[in-house]
C-alpha cells in the first residue's frame, strides 16, 4: 500500500475535525466569545500569567504536549501492525485527545487559570482535589522520567545533537529579551533563530560532543546526562515562562514544522511502500486490547496534556476564542507528529537495513528500538531527497531532544504548581516554597531515570497511568457540564471508554509485572482512580436528587 493515501487520509479527517467538530464545542458547548477578560490579563505577574500573542503560544503549548512521546508510541504500538495504530491516532486525536485538551484549558479559564486537580474541589470535593493532586503528582513524576531516560539516551548514541540543543538554549534567551523587553516583531527573530539553529545542526553533524572527553567512562554516560537535564530542568522551571519556555517553543514549534514538512514532502516525493503488515502479533505478545491504546498514549489522547493546558497555557491566553486552535489546534498537530512517527516506522524503514523490524520481534525488542526506528527511518526519508545521512539524522535527532526537554522542564514546571497547591490543600507551608516544590518534583524523578530495572515497565505504566488521569479529566469535565445543564456526551463518551482502557491495562500491569515498585505505584493508581470515580458519581447522584 502506498503510504501517501494513509497520510492524505488522515489529514483530511483532521481537517474535517477543526473545521466541524472543534467549533462545536466552542458556540455550542462552551460559548465562548473574547468579550470575558482571560486570567492572564485579571492576574497578570509577569512571572506566571503573562498574556501571549496567540502563535507565540500555539508554539509554546504545542511543543510542550508533543515530547517525545507520540513518536515513541507509534514505532511501539505498529507491532499489532500499521492499521489499529493509524485507526486509533487518527479517531483518537479527533474525537478523544483534542476534545480533552480543549475542554481542560476551557474549564481552566473560566476557573481563574487554576489546575483541573484544583477545580475538582469545586465540581466534586475536596476530597478528590487531594486526591487527584497525589495522582497527578505520581504520574509526573512518570513523565519526568521517562523523558530524561529518553534524552540521555539519544545523547549517548547521538552526541552529534549535543552542540544543537544546547546553542538553542541560549538562542531563546536572546530571543525572549528581543521580543518581550525590546517589544520587537517575533517573526523575525524567530527566523533568525531557526537559521542559526539549523547552521549548528550542520556543524553539530561533523562535530559530536561526548561526556567521555571529559574523563567520564561510558558506563557512567545516561547516568550524568540524566543528572545534568534534571539539574537544568530545574533552573528552567524557575525563569518566568518568557525569558526561556516561551521563545525556545516557538522556535521549537517552527523547527517541528519544518521537519514535519521534510518528512511529508519525502512521503509526497518518494511515496514509500508500506512493508508493515496491517494486522499481526495478534496471538502473542501483550494484548492488543488494551494495550495497543496506552502504548500510543499522548499519539491520540494525554492526561499530561491537561495539565500542560490548566497549569500553563490557561495562564497566557490573551482572547477566550484562542483557545480553539492552541486547545483542540496544537492536538491534531501532535497527532500529525504521530503520523509522521507511524509512516517512519512502517514505511521509512524500507530504506534501512535492520535485523529486526517492530513487527516481527518481540514486544520488549519493539520498545527498545522505538527511538531507534523513528530517527532511522525518517532519516531514511530525508536523505531519499538529498540530504546527507549525518545531517539527516542529526536534525531528526535534534528535533526529537528538543521537544523532549520542552516536556522535561514544562512538567517540572507543572509539578511545582502542582506540589503548590498540594501544600495548600493539606496546609503544609514548607512546600508551598517554590524552591522546595521544585527539589520534590525532581529528586523523585530522578531515583525512578537512574534506576536500571524500572526501565522496561516504565513505558506501558506511564501510558496507562497518563490516559487514566485523561479520563480523570474527562470525568471533571462531564461533572461540570452536567451541573451546567450542558450536553456531557463529546465528553462522557471518551471518559468511559478511556477508564475501561486504563483500568484494564493497569490490571493486567499488576498481575504480570514482576517489578516491586511498579507493583505499588499501580497499586496506588488504581485505588486513587476507583474512589475518585465513586465520588464523581456520588456527587452526580446528589445533583439529580437536588433537581427532583
Amino acid at each position: 500500500m502506498n503510504s501517501l493515501i494513509i497520510v492524505f487520509i488522515s489529514f483530511f479527517l483532521f481537517a474535517l475535525g477543526y473545521r466541524f467538530y472543534s467549533k462545536y464545542i466552542l458556540i455550542k458547548i462552551f460559548n465562548l466569545n473574547d468579550k470575558n477578560i482571560t486570567p492572564a490579563h485579571k492576574q497578570r505577574d509577569e512571572l506566571d500569567f503573562v498574556p501571549s500573542k496567540k502563535h507565540i503560544l500555539f508554539g509554546h503549548h504545542f511543543t510542550s504536549i508533543a515530547g517525545a512521546a507520540p513518536i515513541i508510541g507509534p514505532c511501539i504500538a505498529v507491532y499489532w501492525g500499521w492499521l489499529p495504530a493509524i485507526l486509533w491516532i487518527v479517531i483518537g486525536t479527533v474525537f478523544m485527545g483534542a476534545v480533552h485538551d480543549f475542554g481542560a484549558l476551557v474549564l481552566s479559564l473560566k476557573e481563574k487559570g487554576r489546575s483541573i486537580a484544583d477545580i475538582s474541589s469545586n465540581v466534586i470535593n475536596k476530597r478528590v482535589r487531594v486526591m487527584f493532586l497525589i495522582f497527578v503528582m505520581s504520574l509526573t513524576w512518570l513523565v519526568l522520567a521517562v523523558f530524561a531516560n529518553a534524552i540521555s539516551i539519544l545523547f549517548s548514541k547521538f552526541p552529534t545533537a549535543v552542540l544543537p540543543i544546547n546553542i538553542e538554549i541560549l538562542i531563546a534567551i536572546i530571543m525572549g529579551y528581543i521580543i518581550y523587553k525590546k517589544n520587537i516583531n517575533s517573526f523575525f527573530p524567530s527566523l533568525a533563530a531557526l537559521i542559526i539553529l539549523y547552521i549548528f545542526v550542520w556543524i553539530g553533524s561533523t562535530n559530536p560532543i561526548k561526556l567521555e572527553s571529559i574523563g567520564i567512562v561510558s558506563e557512567n554516560v545516561q547516568h550524568s546526562w540524566i543528572i545534568i537535564l534534571f539539574f537544568y530542568s530545574a533552573i528552567a522551571s524557575l525563569l518566568p515562562v518568557w525569558i526561556l519556555l516561551q521563545p525556545r517553543d516557538y522556535i521549537n514549534s517552527h523547527q517541528l514544522i519544518v521537519g514535519l514538512i521534510l518528512i511529508f514532502s519525502s512521503i509526497i516525493i518518494i511515496q514509500p511502500e508500506v512493508i508493515a503488515p496491517a494486522l499481526t502479533n495478534i496471538d502473542s505478545g501483550p494484548p492488543i486490547i488494551p494495550f495497543l491504546f496506552v502504548t500510543i498514549a499522548c499519539g491520540a489522547i494525554s492526561g499530561f496534556h491537561g495539565l500542560v493546558s490548566s497549569g500553563t497555557t490557561s495562564k497566557q491566553i490573551n482572547h477566550m476564542t484562542d483557545s480553539r486552535m492552541i486547545g483542540y489546534g496544537a492536538t491534531l498537530g501532535e497527532g500529525t507528529l504521530a503520523i509522521a512517527a507511524t509512516i517512519a516506522a512502517i514505511a521509512g524503514l524500507s530504506f534501512v537495513t535492520t535485523e529486526c523490524y517492530p513487527w516481527s520481534c518481540n514486544f520488549a525488542a519493539a520498545k527498545q528500538g522505538a527511538l531507534p526506528t523513528f530517527i532511522n527511518g525518517s532519516s531514511a526519508l530525508l536523505e531519499k531527497i538529498g540530504l546527507s545521512v549525518h545531517i539527516a539524522q542529526t536534525l531528526i535527532v535534534v528535533l526529537v531532544v528538543s521537544f523532549a526537554a520542552t516536556t522535561l522542564d514544562s512538567a517540572t514546571r507543572i509539578q511545582r504548581y502542582i506540589i503548590t497547591e498540594f501544600g495548600e490543600a493539606i496546609n503544609f507551608n514548607l512546600i508551598k516554597n517554590k524552591f522546595i516544590a521544585t527539589l520534590i518534583s525532581i529528586i523523585p524523578a530522578y531515583l525512578i531515570a537512574s534506576n536500571d530495572n524500572l526501565r522496561n515497565d516504565l513505558w506501558t505504566t506511564f501510558g496507562s497511568s497518563n490516559q487514566m488521569l485523561a479520563s480523570l479529566t474527562l470525568m471533571v469535565l462531564s461533572i461540570y457540564l452536567f451541573k451546567k445543564k450542558k450536553n456531557i456526551l463529546p465528553f462522557a463518551i471518551p471518559m468511559l471508554i478511556v477508564m475501561l482502557i486504563t483500568f484494564s491495562a493497569l490490571t493486567i500491569k499488576l498481575n504480570s509485572s514482576p517489578n516491586t515498585f511498579i507493583l505499588i505505584i499501580n497499586s496506588v493508581l488504581i485505588f486513587l482512580f476507583l474512589w475518585m470515580i465513586v465520588e464523581g458519581f456520588i456527587h452526580c447522584a446528589k445533583v439529580i436528587n437536588k433537581r427532583k
